[in-house]
């Protein structure tokens, strides 16, 4: 498989090393953590001529030996140099039963610097305070952006390079296949099935797999839509899926916590506060709803907006739904002191379409940028001091955000 090198997520690594931290990458499965590890492992190694590396890929069955904890402690400490610099990789950690027992006892020892990668429902954000005792640094691994997209292809034609990167997305484990049908299927197969079917269902014991899969499929299909537990409970019931209000928001839990859906709440600019009735939901890719629901009846402006939303999380914004009066606006992106207000569009070819993007923007009375990021086709421009963006510039260009 070709590998591009993944910048931005070397760069964290980079600056991160030989902090006393547990270093742990996180993220949905197949978005290339294994991937990402080596190339870091790489650079140590052209970097640090003193370097001790030790790299356990728990997935392989030479290491079938140290699943279980103790001879995992014992192998690495026997593969220790007190003359090296020494670096601890493993991935897939969570195959090794009772992995943060030895992981907490080198780290107490302070004798290497450690990283570790595992699989999504099982090595959670949430989970690791009580895993391990001493400090973790979060790094969060995204699927493919547009721009990586057009790095692994090679490709300078961002318009039509835009159109194929809408259909196909950003796990690049696809890219092998030439046939779309063949991509798709990949991510129905080695990634949605076995995040949902696999990991979720076997780590929380879910009974009614039926349930469960008729709701994942539902949050699929309204992307970008607000929803509530309520009104998921009611389309269950429906559909003769009976389902309680607490089932509802723990199956939505499991599948925010396994990456597979972010979950951004709406918030009342004018009353400062966030709103609890209704949130939207955003797939870790949206290529992922094709596989599973099909292309025949495809929203391009929620497809868009959820191509929008993934790359503020891979920016580092803190993103909510901002409401003013009865006037949504689609993004409130916050980082710092930074804050932008964003609306997202298909096209803006006729009148009506624009007055309905702009109206709630011009309603925002404070001096943050405001823009409309949309499939124009054509250079940057600006009406009435809100900048009109076409999203393949937008998304190649992190410039674009604010200034």
């Amino acid at each position: 498989m070709k590998l591009i090198e993944r910048t931005f997520y070397l760069n964290q690594l980079k600056s991160i090393q030989g902090t006393p931290d547990i270093k742990v990458i996180t993220g949905v499965r197949r978005c290339g953590k294994s991937k990402l590890l080596v190339s870091y492992m790489d650079w140590i190694d052209k970097n640090d001529n003193n370097a001790n590396i030790i790299y356990i890929n728990m997935q392989e069955t030479e290491n079938e030996f140290l699943l279980e904890y103790h001879a995992l402690h014992e192998y690495i400490l026997k593969h220790y140099d007190a003359t090296k610099n020494n670096y601890l990789f493993i991935d897939e950690v969570q195959l090794c039963h009772q992995f943060e027992k030895a992981i907490n006892s080198i780290h107490t020892k302070e004798i290497y610097d450690i990283y570790v990668t595992g699989s999504n429902a099982f090595l959670l954000s949430s989970d690791l305070a009580t895993l391990f005792t001493g400090r973790t640094f979060i790094i969060e691994v995204y699927p493919f952006s547009f721009k990586e997209f057009l790095l692994y292809f090679n490709r300078t034609d961002y318009d039509q390079a835009f159109n194929d990167y809408l259909k196909i997305g950003g796990f690049a484990g696809s890219y092998l296949y030439q046939d779309l049908d063949q991509k798709y299927n990949y991510l129905q197969r080695d990634v949605y099935d076995i995040i949902v079917t696999r990991d979720i269902v076997t780590k929380y014991k879910i009974r009614n797999k039926g349930l469960f899969e008729n709701l994942t499929h539902f949050l699929i299909d309204n992307i970008s839509n607000l929803s509530s537990a309520r009104n998921i409970v009611h389309y269950l019931s429906s559909h003769k899926n009976k389902a309680s209000h607490n089932t509802v928001i723990n199956y939505i839990n499991y599948l925010c916590n396994a990456f597979v859906f972010y979950e951004v709440k709406r918030f009342d600019l004018k009353g400062k506060k966030y709103l609890s009735t209704e949130q939207k939901f955003y797939l870790v890719d949206h290529a992922i709803k094709y596989a599973i629901l099909g292309t025949k009846n495809q929203d391009l402006g929620r497809i868009l907006e959820n191509i929008v939303y993934m790359e503020l999380k891979r920016r580092g914004y803190e993103i909510y739904i901002g409401k003013l009066y009865k006037k949504e606006i689609d993004f409130v992106a916050i980082k710092r002191n930074e804050q932008i207000y964003i609306q997202v569009s298909t096209f803006l070819d006729n009148e009506s379409t624009m007055k309905r993007e702009l109206d709630p923007l011009l309603n925002i009375k404070d001096g943050y940028p405001k823009m409309i990021i949309a499939r124009t086709h054509q250079e940057q421009y600006s009406i009435e001091g809100i900048k009109v963006i076409d999203i393949a510039d937008w998304l190649i260009n992190d410039s674009l955000s604010s200034n």
